[in-house]
């Protein structure tokens, strides 16, 4: 294939090696390291196709456009360390004809532990992950990163990324924590907050999740999701508010 696998990864022992294995028909795989400390390094060692890079995390678009540019391939899939490309997608790419004023959608199968989550808003996501570096990239956002896509068609592919983000409560705790400080630090001085709005819309999260986009309908999983982006939710504009007090003295 023409193309090569960038892999962000941190503290991913769990998952890695699941998402190594799937890529093992890429010529060229990097894995971007920012800061491990548990065995995920050692795990990608063992991959012959693996080019490992150790560098900074300076928010995740900077840092996926800083992985990219080490791909040996103009063509580029952003695989995070948690995901599984399965074998209909990986077919696909190795047959279909790419063009470069397209970037293409993947269908995404999210999972808590091994359990599938199938509401919630996470089931059947399409995700813009395969673009050419040499038209486009990811833009600069700290959090929500994604492709730009001006003047530029937009393709969905055959397949699924299996995605396994999560397999404790505590992994849900640590990424709000580390979402919303992300969220706050960007939009510091540039967006409005307050408690109260905090408040609402932690509220208006967890409706929105379990009863419009019917998370009750994946049981206890549901519910703690619902109740993790009611969390996060808080926590962005709370962390933002304090932030903009801070700016303000």
């Amino acid at each position: 294939m023409n193309i090569s696998a960038v892999v962000l990864a941190k503290n991913s022992e769990k998952t890695i090696e699941k998402t190594l294995k799937s890529l093992v028909d890429f010529d060229d795989v990097i894995v971007y390291d920012n800061g491990s400390t548990d065995e995920t390094i050692n795990i990608a060692k063992k991959f012959s196709n693996v080019n490992l890079i150790q560098g900074e995390f300076k928010g995740f678009g900077w840092t996926k456009n800083c992985a990219s540019s080490f791909a040996l391939n103009d063509w580029v899939l952003i695989i995070d360390s948690d995901e599984v490309v399965d074998r209909e997608l990986l077919n696909e790419l190795k047959t279909k004809k790419l063009d470069k004023n397209i970037v293409y959608r993947l269908n995404f199968k999210a999972f808590y532990k091994d359990i599938q989550v199938k509401h919630c808003g996470w089931n059947n996501q399409k995700i813009k992950r395969l673009y050419n570096k040499t038209i486009t990239k990811y833009n600069s956002n700290d959090v929500h990163e994604d492709i730009i896509t001006d003047g530029l068609n937009i393709e969905e592919i055959k397949g699924n990324v299996e995605h396994y983000s999560y397999h404790t409560i505590s992994e849900f705790i640590i990424k709000a924590d580390r979402y919303s400080t992300l969220f706050a630090t960007n939009n510091a001085g540039k967006k409005a907050s307050s408690p109260t709005k905090a408040f609402l819309n932690s509220i208006y999260s967890f409706f929105r999740t379990y009863i419009i986009k019917q998370g009750f309908r994946d049981g206890y999983v549901g519910l703690v999701i619902a109740y993790s982006h009611a969390v996060t939710n808080f926590y962005k504009y709370i962390k933002l508010y304090e932030l903009n007090k801070e700016l303000k003295k």
